[in-house]
């Protein structure tokens, strides 16, 4: 059997697709403004639904001062919730990686959202620190929604472009971290000034975010489709996809020591992001002595950059992966990271409010520009077991934001502004790591590609695959997908390993 066969019988046919595709069908060009199906279509369901989660699970930092005095919560309540909002997205964030392997990212995703919408609208009859506790922990799971964002973004788009995808898919979900911070205090106030008391009005308020995450949930389900081709179940029922077992997605992706390494970076990237969105309004209001609004319009500031910061990283990563490889992904995935956490430290140190702002902004943009470039890295780290790996990202992230709340944030052992300079030490300690991961294909930051093992793209992604599954051609995608990811040996490794008309070989 031959793939160049296969291709050719399709390339006959006419074209069923709006945006240029490879031999998966995936886009090989991102269009931002076009909401052509199922690619861009995809991209815009999976970043509004992932806005809607943000908004919800972040929904109650910006109400705080609020909420503390009606429900006579301590700093260590305070705190405690915090903790929970993002704690419950750990676990969950690995189970829909492995959900998105096996059903799909698009029933994953809008099952998950309406499993935890009833907590957001529950939220408005908490009536003590255990109950408000509750209902930010389960309203959190809803983050792990990111993963199937990343999962359905590496699965609609190619190698060249798949940075800049999962970075702005990423980065506009996480926009709702700094919009919640602008909306809630909006809601608030409209309320109250229609005539309910502040204690009533901070209640009603959470059913704008409730009933926005049901509307997405709803939208991904009736217009998504989790390929370029349709959905699992019809192209599993029609043999043009396999049904994996989860035993084998479980093992090839927790024995990937890469996907250890990034979920530890992740954790101080994302996980600082999730911190500061936690932090951050109550900080400026306290140590600043400002308004309830001021605090939040600046704290939103630190989200808000998400509309650049992170699709920027992703498309830093695509640019220097087309000149430089993969190497060059790291490298500056490396470099950025450990800028964000030198910015971290800065923003510890200064104590006049109008430093604060523009070094919390600078901050910003490196730690969420890390994000996008994470994930110009992870798609490439396992054909077959994708999901789990982002998924143990993405919960890494939440792992990271857990431990440096109960660290330096849960009650009173550091000041805030301290606390947030030891962050930045540990951002830059906890970014060394990535100097270990080598592709023996492509290299590491440091080595080129191994000279002692096999170092081609066909035998690193069949390698998950044992020779009973490549008789039966359930490797067939994988090898497609070792086509594709030719490019991220660089230009010039390319240009020096392959003749410029050698075909690479597809025959299985």
């Amino acid at each position: 059997m031959e793939i160049e066969g296969q291709a050719t019988v399709k390339e006959s046919q006419p074209p069923k697709f709006a945006l240029p595709v490879d031999s998966e069908h995936k886009a090989t060009e991102f269009r931002l403004f076009s909401v052509a199906a199922p690619h861009m279509r995809a991209f815009h369901l999976s970043w509004v639904s992932f806005f809607a989660c943000f908004v919800s699970a972040f929904a109650a930092p910006p109400l705080l001062p609020i909420i503390r005095d009606n429900l006579n919560l301590t700093a260590s309540d305070i705190g405690n919730a915090g903790i929970a909002s993002v704690s419950g997205a750990v676990f969950a964030r690995v189970a829909m990686g492995t959900a998105c392997d096996l059903f799909g990212p698009r029933l994953a995703s809008a099952s998950l959202i309406l499993l935890t919408a009833p907590a957001v609208y529950f939220t408005s009859i908490a009536s003590s620190s255990t109950s408000f506790l509750l209902v930010r922990f389960f309203t959190g799971f809803s983050l792990a929604t990111f993963v199937s964002t990343q999962f359905w973004m590496s699965s609609m788009f190619s190698a060249p472009v798949v940075g800049t995808a999962n970075g702005v898919a990423g980065g506009w979900g996480n926009l709702g971290g700094g919009a919640t911070q602008l909306i809630m205090p909006l809601v608030f106030g409209l309320i109250r000034d229609i005539g309910a008391i502040k204690f009533t009005a901070w209640r009603i308020a959470f059913f704008i975010p409730a009933l926005f995450q049901t509307l997405s949930a709803f939208a991904v389900l009736i217009f998504g489709k989790d390929l370029p081709d349709g959905n699992f179940r019809r192209l599993q029922k029609a043999g043009d996809k396999t049904k994996d077992k989860f035993s084998n997605v479980f093992y090839h992706g927790i024995k990937n020591y890469r996907g250890w390494i990034l979920a530890l970076s992740y954790g101080y990237c994302f996980g600082v992001e999730l911190t500061i969105d936690n932090i951050i309004a109550e900080y400026f209001y306290d140590r600043f002595d400002l308004k309830l609004h001021t605090a939040g319009m600046i704290a939103a500031s630190f989200g808000l950059a998400n509309i650049v910061s992170r699709p920027g990283g992703g498309m830093i990563s695509d640019a220097v992966g087309k000149r430089f490889g993969m190497r060059g992904r790291l490298w500056a995935l490396w470099v950025v990271q450990t800028l964000g956490g030198v910015f971290c430290i800065i923003l510890g140190r200064v104590g006049s409010l109008g430093a604060s702002i523009v070094v919390m902004i600078v901050f910003s943009f490196f730690c969420q520009a890390a994000c996008g470039l994470t994930f110009g890295v992870v798609p490439f780290v396992s054909r077959r077991s994708l999901g789990l790996i982002s998924g143990m990202t993405g919960g890494g992230g939440n792992v990271g934001a857990v431990l440096t709340q109960l660290i330096f944030f849960r009650g009173s052992k550091y000041s805030k502004e301290r606390g947030i300079m030891l962050m930045g030490v540990m951002i830059i300690c906890c970014t060394l790591p990535i100097c270990f991961i080598h592709f023996p294909q492509w290299g590491g930051m440091f080595c080129g590609p191994s000279s002692t093992k096999i170092a081609t793209e066909e035998d690193y992604y069949l390698s998950e695959w044992n020779s009973e599954e490549k008789e039966k051609g359930l490797h067939l995608s994988s090898l497609k997908f070792a086509d594709n990811s030719r490019s991220e040996r660089g230009r010039k490794e390319d240009s020096e390993t392959r003749p410029v008309d050698e075909t690479p070989s597809t025959k299985v």
